[in-house]
C-alpha cells in the first residue's frame, strides 16, 4: 500500500511542475497556455536528440535542455503572445492550441508514435530501501527533484523582491503600474521560466 501511494506521488511530482509552469504563465498573463503539454513532450524529445545526436547525458540534458526550451519559449511570446494579448483572449487560446498541434505533429512525422529508447543514467540504476520498501532510485530522485524545485519557486515568489513584483502584477496589475514597475518588462521571462518547468518534466 505505501508503495503504490509512493508510486502516485512520483507521478503526482511531473504533474506539479507542469502545473507549476501553467500556473505561472497563466496568473502572469492571464493566456490559458494550450501548447504547454507540447513543450513537455519537446523537454523529453531534447533529452533524447541529446544523447543520439550529440552523445550528451541525462545530467547534462537535465542542466541544457530546459533552459533552451526556456528561451524558446521566450521567442514565442514576443513575437506572437504579446501581440495577440490585448485582442480577444480566444486569438492565444486559439494560437496555442495551433502550436500544440504543429509541434505534436512535426516530432510524429520525425520520430513516429512509437516510444524512443533512453537509458537511465547508471548512477540511478539501483534500488534504494526507504525502511518499510525498497524503490527504484530514478523514481527517488524525480521525486526529489520535483519537491526542491517547487520549494525554489515558492521561496522565490513569497520571499524575494523579484517574487512580490510577480505576485502584485499577477493579483493587481494597474496599482503595481500605478507604483512605477512596469508589469510589461517581467511578462516575457515569466512566460520562459514556466516554458523551463514543463521541459524540465519531460527530461
Amino acid at each position: 500500500m505505501l508503495q503504490q501511494a509512493f508510486n502516485g506521488l512520483v507521478g503526482g511530482a511531473f504533474y506539479a511542475l507542469l502545473a507549476l509552469g501553467l500556473a505561472v504563465i497563466f496568473g502572469m498573463l492571464g493566456v490559458v497556455n494550450l501548447a504547454h503539454g507540447a513543450f513537455y513532450m519537446l523537454g523529453a524529445f531534447g533529452a533524447f536528440i541529446a544523447l543520439d545526436s550529440f552523445g550528451l547525458n541525462f545530467w547534462v540534458s537535465l542542466i541544457l535542455v530546459p533552459p533552451l526550451l526556456g528561451v524558446a519559449g521566450i521567442i514565442v511570446e514576443r513575437l506572437f503572445v504579446r501581440r495577440l494579448t490585448p485582442l480577444d483572449p480566444l486569438y492565444n487560446f486559439l494560437f496555442t492550441f495551433g502550436l500544440a498541434l504543429i509541434l505534436q505533429d512535426v516530432m510524429k512525422r520525425q520520430y513516429g508514435v512509437n516510444s524512443q529508447p533512453y537509458p537511465r543514467p547508471s548512477q540511478l540504476g539501483g534500488t534504494l530501501n526507504l525502511g518499510l520498501f525498497t524503490y527504484p532510485a530514478y523514481q527517488v530522485f524525480v521525486l526529489g527533484v520535483s519537491v526542491l524545485v517547487c520549494a525554489a519557486v515558492w521561496v522565490v515568489l513569497t520571499r524575494t523582491r523579484v517574487g512580490m513584483i510577480v505576485r502584485a502584477s499577477t493579483e493587481r496589475p494597474e496599482l503595481t503600474r500605478a507604483l512605477g514597475i512596469d508589469v510589461g518588462r517581467w511578462v516575457t521571462p515569466v512566460f520562459g521560466f514556466g516554458i523551463a518547468l514543463a521541459a524540465l518534466a519531460g527530461v
